[in-house]
């Protein structure tokens, strides 16, 4: 009989051993991979560019952690945590390698703050949008302001850039820069004249209005430029509150009065 076959015997019990041998090796590297000394206690911070972290700092990480993930050194999902980190309100991007025995090594790629956006969000240097504590924000006062619809911040932004080189030889600067719902620009000059422009038919959102008939916002700002010297000699020291640039040929200047009424030149 089978049984009584002393080799296949020797295989039985060879293969039980091997078993055995696995399962005991298994508990015993279940229990070291659960001690203690390889719970994550050690977060290390590093900025991918630069030399400091300007925002982001241990508590706020590991405030974003608290209660969100579960592991150790062996068992902690790295991609969740990256996610989790990523909606922490100064972490635009994040990578993470394991500190042996119990550590995180994080190198942190900041969100810059560039702009204000709308009532609560700022925009980082990328033209993303992103929420954080502006009292955190070194020197607010000197970041711009923008304004617009939801979607329109990378098209904002490219404006802007647009608007600083155009206003730079004529030693200009914007405060605000606003687009309405209806795609047309408004501008406050840091000398406090709000600029009027209309629709922008090269806007890169669709538009629900027609663009036909409308000056492109390049042909507009530079026509502004172009006259500004000229403008400054005519006002002759009077305080301009509004240019409107709304007109095909020429612009509507609205002066400020000291007793609160306005009249109107149009060049």
């Amino acid at each position: 009989m089978i049984f009584s076959d002393p080799r296949f015997i020797n295989r039985i019990a060879g293969f039980l051993t091997v078993v055995g041998v696995l399962i005991l090796l298994g508990a015993l590297g279940y229990r070291v991979m659960n001690l203690p000394m390889f719970n994550i206690t050690r977060i290390v911070l590093e900025p991918k560019q630069g030399d400091v972290l300007s925002y982001a700092s241990p508590a706020s990480i590991q405030s974003t952690l608290d209660g969100q993930v579960q592991g150790n050194f062996f068992t902690l999902d790295l991609l969740k945590v990256q996610r989790i980190l990523s909606s922490s309100p100064w972490v635009r991007h994040v990578d993470i390698t394991r500190l042996w025995p119990n550590g995180l090594l994080l190198r942190i790629e900041e969100h810059e703050p560039f702009a204000l956006w709308n009532d609560e969000a700022l925009i980082n240097t990328w033209g993303e949008k992103y929420l954080a504590n502006r009292g955190e924000v070194d020197r607010l006062d000197d970041l711009p302001q923008f304004f617009g619809p939801d979607g329109s911040e990378h098209l904002v932004v490219q404006r802007y850039a647009e608007l600083v080189r155009w206003l730079s030889p004529i030693s200009l600067s914007v405060k605000e820069l606003g687009l309405s719902d209806r795609y047309s620009w408004r501008i406050l000059l840091d000398n406090n004249i709000t600029v009027i422009i209309g629709r922008d038919p090269g806007a890169e959102i669709a538009n629900p209005y027609d663009g036909m008939g409308a000056m492109s916002f390049a042909e507009t700002i530079q026509r502004f430029v172009r006259s500004w010297p000229a403008l400054l000699k005519r006002i002759d020291g009077r305080q301009v509150e509004r240019i409107d640039l709304r007109y095909t040929r020429g612009f509507a200047v609205t002066f400020a009065d000291t007793a609160g009424s306005k009249s109107s030149d149009k060049p």
